[in-house]
């Protein structure tokens, strides 16, 4: 059956509304930009491919045009991260120019996420908008069950665009707001302990979770103020099957009171790291292309990160006939 004349009606009124809504962000970006201190240019250079990028895709021409029109919209700092809302859902929006200006910049952050990385974080991981005061958390990361949902909304279309710092995320609809209770653990008071759990147990790493998870009240106890770890996480072994205070000792023995990435383990190259044992350190050496700690090389450097904690994989498990008891 042909079209009624009027099908597409709503059509018109709308990319007139629109294109007053590009007008008035364009001219708003320019008033907030700092003109002394502009996104990068290479970054302006990704908005543009970018744009190019997702007309070609389709589905996400208004995104395109705001990314061609008012770059520095989605820029502040050298990388971004950027979930497109499909023009059907914008479709939809009632809403004034100058809060559709705060609806983009919460659909913004200022970090790298390409899907790898988001992979990496445990649900319930948050991060920030380009909004003030607005975040937004992972709902759901488990590629087994279905997408990455975030704010409780799916990525559709992931990694529309990527190309160093900056990815684009296509998702069905606006980002719902997530009570503020879903992000409590970003605030640097507590170690996700729950989430490195469940990521070691999912990851290969079963034996070092259920050690974990034995010992771990009595670590909370000991370390109420802890806000950030590096876990050094060893395959599966008859770890489990240790003695209780042995168990204890090699599990802490493996996990450091703040939070170093690779990079950061690089920087910190022939020294010594605290660990949870008192007066019990790691020595951390660099050879060639290769990071040791304590004579274990590090082979899963960054396996997973969060604001609160990284986890690096190592082939085995720390010697620990010299550490005392606890």
């Amino acid at each position: 059956m042909a079209d009624s004349p009027c099908s597409h009606c709503w059509r018109g009124p709308f990319y007139f509304a629109m294109s007053l809504t590009l007008a008035y962000l364009a001219v708003t970006t320019m008033k907030h930009s700092a003109p002394e201190n502009p996104p990068p240019p290479p970054l302006h250079g990704l908005a543009l491919n970018a744009s190019a990028v997702l007309r070609r895709h389709g589905g996400f021409h208004i995104t395109a045009a705001l990314l061609q029109v008012s770059p520095d919209l989605f820029f502040s700092g050298n990388a971004s991260t950027v979930f497109a809302i499909q023009d059907s859902a914008f479709s939809n929006l009632s809403i004034p120019p100058w809060e559709m200006r705060q609806l983009l910049l919460s659909h913004a952050a200022p970090s790298a996420l390409p899907t790898a990385e988001l992979l990496k974080k445990p649900p319930g991981f948050c991060f920030k908008t380009l909004a003030e005061n607005k975040n937004l958390v992972i709902t759901k990361n488990n590629p087994k069950t279905g997408p990455i949902t975030i704010n409780n909304v799916p990525i559709s279309d992931p990694d529309i665009f990527l190309e160093g710092p900056f990815s684009v995320h296509g998702v069905l609809r606006p980002l719902n707001e997530i009570p503020a209770p879903a992000c409590g653990f970003s605030d640097h008071r507590n170690v996700e302990w729950t989430g490195i759990i469940k990521l070691l147990s999912s990851n290969g790493y079963v034996s070092f979770a259920i050690g974990l998870n034995a010992v771990l009240d009595k670590i909370v106890r000991n370390y109420e103020k802890l806000s950030s770890v590096t876990v050094f996480a060893p395959p599966n072994s008859g770890l489990i099957s240790s003695p209780s205070p042995f168990l204890d000792r090699i599990v802490r023995l493996h996990i450091l009171p703040q939070r170093l990435n690779y990079m950061e383990l690089i920087a910190t190259k022939n020294s010594s790291l605290k660990t949870l044992i008192p007066s019990f350190d790691l020595k951390i050496e660099k050879f060639t292309q290769t990071l040791v700690i304590d004579g274990v090389e590090i082979t899963r450097p960054d396996l997973f990160s969060s604001e609160t904690f990284v986890v690096h994989g190592i082939p085995g498990i720390l010697m620990v006939d010299s550490v005392p008891e606890i």
